[in-house]
């Protein structure tokens, strides 16, 4: 079962969040989703999670489902928000674990909430921007790249080049396909969920994303885990490679065949991952 609810915060925006209850919880993880997606919990995790006594916590960013937009966001306010609703709950500590354009916010949380965050799992999540020794665009898909370009632009180039852009399906990996098509169908629940709303959520994503962070991965203390497939066309391996380099207490899974999506049958092992951290 997953509860839903909205949280209005003192700036006057509003945050629709998900919990999944479970008695007596061994540790609670917050889910930072993908882009473009709506926060609603991993649903093929679900039922493993419950029989480890794991308890899912989740959002829509901000712009996104039922959160109201947070203009000129960046990463870092994440952990903010994150706060926020774990102050409501009643939440004292917590994992968290992000997926593509959730990797980064993942990290936020661990960097800006040391003393919260017990240990991460980031999956298939690019790089900062100009991150010192990475060709950063070597190895994207080429629709990918120049969305990003775009990005950098701002908001309105990156708005412009969505109206008149498709994506690739070629972006996907053979496994990428197989696994959408299979246990990970859910997510292109999600996806669409995210795209009826607009495209506001996504284009702040991205945005912020290849913006400044507003923290630094290296003053992560807690151990964080990269989790990145080796074929991944949608964020080359290598973003999660100079991670891991820059990240203190860092552990890298690379998944020779999987890429952007088809990594995420690992996610479990993950879990077992997290629970032996905290």
């Amino acid at each position: 079962m997953v509860d839903e609810a909205d949280l209005a915060l003192g700036d006057g925006r509003t945050l629709h969040f998900y919990d999944t209850p479970v008695h007596n919880a061994r540790l609670t993880v917050f889910w930072h989703h993908g882009s473009p997606n709506i926060g609603a919990p991993p649903e093929p995790l679900l039922a493993p999670s419950a029989e480890r006594g794991i308890r899912w916590v989740s959002y829509d960013r901000p712009g996104y489902g039922g959160s109201t937009t947070n203009p000129g966001r960046d990463v870092a306010s994440a952990a903010g928000d994150v706060a926020a609703i774990a102050d409501a709950l009643g939440i004292s500590q917590f994992a968290v674990m992000g997926h593509s354009g959730g990797g980064p916010h993942a990290l936020a949380c661990a960097a800006l909430l040391p003393d919260r965050v017990l240990a991460t799992v980031c999956g298939s999540a690019m790089a900062p921007m100009g991150a010192e020794g990475l060709d950063w665009f070597a190895g994207f898909a080429p629709g990918g790249a120049e969305e990003l370009r775009a990005a950098r632009e701002g908001p309105e180039a990156l708005q412009r080049h969505l109206a008149t852009s498709e994506f690739d399906p070629e972006t996907f990996t053979i496994a990428d396909h197989e696994a959408l098509a299979g246990e990970w169908s859910w997510l292109l629940t999600v996806v669409n969920a995210a795209i009826a709303g607009g495209p506001g959520g996504f284009v702040a994503d991205d945005v912020a994303n290849v913006g400044s962070w507003g923290f630094d991965p290296a003053d992560i203390e807690t151990p964080v885990l990269y989790l990145h497939g080796a074929e991944d066309r949608m964020v080359p391996s290598a973003h999660s490679e100079w991670l891991a380099l820059h990240t203190p207490k860092a552990e890298i899974w690379l998944r020779p065949g999987d890429g952007h999506v088809s990594v995420l049958s690992s996610a479990v092992a993950a879990l077992d991952w997290l629970l032996e951290q905290a």
